[in-house]
């Protein structure tokens, strides 16, 4: 899984948001030390969150598997442009066929779990699929064929409000596997000084 931050919106910006509401311009500080605690203040302690959804983050998230990308389209106030495997299974054509010891060639596929029944289960599925391409049937019939396992990517739009949201549900030691690996990601992709507003959502690594 690779996760990279295409854009932010700068901190100037919420601050500017929330200081229209009082007219209090003269306070600010272009996003220094006064802004970052005013946006903290009225966004997360005075419970203003809509403030915060003037902030806006872009990534382009690499490698997950398609159960995963299920659970992330629930996460509705977010964009998501995802790769199409009515375009894009022609890369699996191509491959020689799969044995059971191929995890590692399967790996460019399929996200694997470490649970060995069902990493052999998956290749399985990825060698069926690969066949079916093989036979000439059409991307829109094959791609029903698709294990839950198939990697995808997409780039993958949120604001900071829904951002919070996220990683409080999706770092729980309750989520997916592969969910809480992304939310860790997610986070660690934020620019670092921003990362004080959704630092108190995230479950810790250490409760798993």
């Amino acid at each position: 899984m690779d996760v990279e931050l295409l854009h932010y919106t700068p901190l100037t910006v919420v601050a500017h948001a929330i200081r229209t509401c009082w007219q209090s311009f003269d306070k600010g500080d272009r996003g220094g030390p006064r802004d970052r605690e005013l946006i903290d203040r009225v966004g997360n302690k005075y419970k203003h969150s809509s403030t915060l959804e003037h902030l806006v983050y872009t990534f382009y998230i690499r490698g997950i598997s398609r159960a995963l990308l299920q659970e992330l389209a629930r996460h509705r106030i977010a964009s998501l442009s995802v790769k199409s495997t009515r375009y894009t299974l022609k890369e699996l054509k191509k491959e020689p066929p799969f044995q059971d010891g191929d995890l590692k060639r399967a790996e460019e596929f399929i996200v694997l779990t470490g649970d060995e029944r069902v990493d052999r289960a998956s290749v399985e599925a990825l060698e069926r699929l690969r066949q079916l391409l093989v036979a000439g049937i059409s991307n829109d019939f094959a791609k029903y064929a698709l294990p839950e396992c198939y990697k995808s990517e997409l780039t993958w739009t949120i604001n900071g409000r829904s951002l919070q949201n996220f990683l409080s549900l999706r770092s729980s030691p309750s989520a997916l596997w592969e969910m809480r690996n992304l939310a860790y990601a997610v986070f660690d992709a934020l620019p670092e000084d921003h990362k004080y507003l959704f630092h108190p959502y995230l479950t810790p690594k250490e409760e798993k």
